[in-house]
């Protein structure tokens, strides 16, 4: 059972306390109870279920397996990562781009790392906000530029969001965003989380400050709801952050 430091409201999970699985073509950490590691106090936040830190080696990955009422969010860090499922998709999203997938009724995939390098990611697993339906699946890129110094939605369950017509969001059926930012070193940002709501956060690169706590790389940062957060870099960092219900 791991002790979390808790400040002012933002709990910090630092990345070496967190769930660890090396199967030697995957080495995973996970910020939540999953497969062999378990933890209660950290079985999820709000709706989300699952945040996994994963290394895939070179042509290496997950053969197909199933998933159902589940929504899964794939962020790419480094490398690229190949999608083939059941309904027919197929496709390679690259680093700084996002895929999900709404598992709804049932659907078998398979996420290869067809590459000649080691693919780092973040997959994270939300509650949808109903049960069933037909699974569907999507990628896109967003490019970090267009990220630099403010928020940038990259998957949402509001209709706002994906209809955006500045490109719009990926979809997805929860009550949730997943949102990206880069920071420059000794640039803030503001983060307001709702009341009744939760949020995790994750430095994909980079150091951080959340209301004066130092969150390293790949540290996990649990946000309670009612509250605004001030992220101050303090290197430049990549910032990956679900706001759910």
């Amino acid at each position: 059972m791991t002790t979390d430091t808790l400040t002012k409201g933002v709990e910090r999970r630092s990345f070496e306390s967190l769930g660890h699985a090396d199967h030697g073509w995957l080495n995973a950490r996970h910020h939540f109870s999953f497969a062999d590691y378990y933890d209660p106090a950290r079985m999820g936040w709000g709706s989300i279920r699952v945040w996994n830190d994963d290394e895939i080696g070179a042509n290496s990955g997950f053969p197909p397996h199933p998933h159902q009422d589940m929504e899964i969010i794939t962020y790419v860090r480094s490398g690229a990562i190949t999608h083939q499922d059941s309904m027919g998709n197929q496709g390679r999203t690259g680093a700084g781009d996002v895929q999900v997938m709404s598992a709804g009724t049932g659907v078998r995939h398979a996420e290869y790392n067809l590459e000649g390098e080691t693919t780092t990611l973040f997959q994270i697993w939300i509650e949808p906000k109903r049960k069933g339906g037909a699974p569907s699946w999507g990628a896109k890129p967003f490019p970090k530029g267009d990220r630099s110094g403010k928020f940038v939605v990259l998957a949402s369950g509001f209709d706002g969001d994906v209809l955006d017509s500045g490109g719009g969001a990926l979809p997805i059926r929860a009550d949730a965003r997943v949102l990206g930012v880069t920071l420059k070193a000794g640039e803030t940002i503001t983060h307001s989380v709702g009341e009744g709501r939760h949020a995790y956060l994750v430095p994909a690169t980079g150091a951080i400050e959340i209301d004066g706590t130092r969150f390293n790389a790949r540290d996990g940062a649990a946000l309670s709801g009612g509250q605004t957060v001030t992220i101050t870099a303090r290197e430049d960092a990549e910032v990956v952050l679900v706001d759910a219900d």
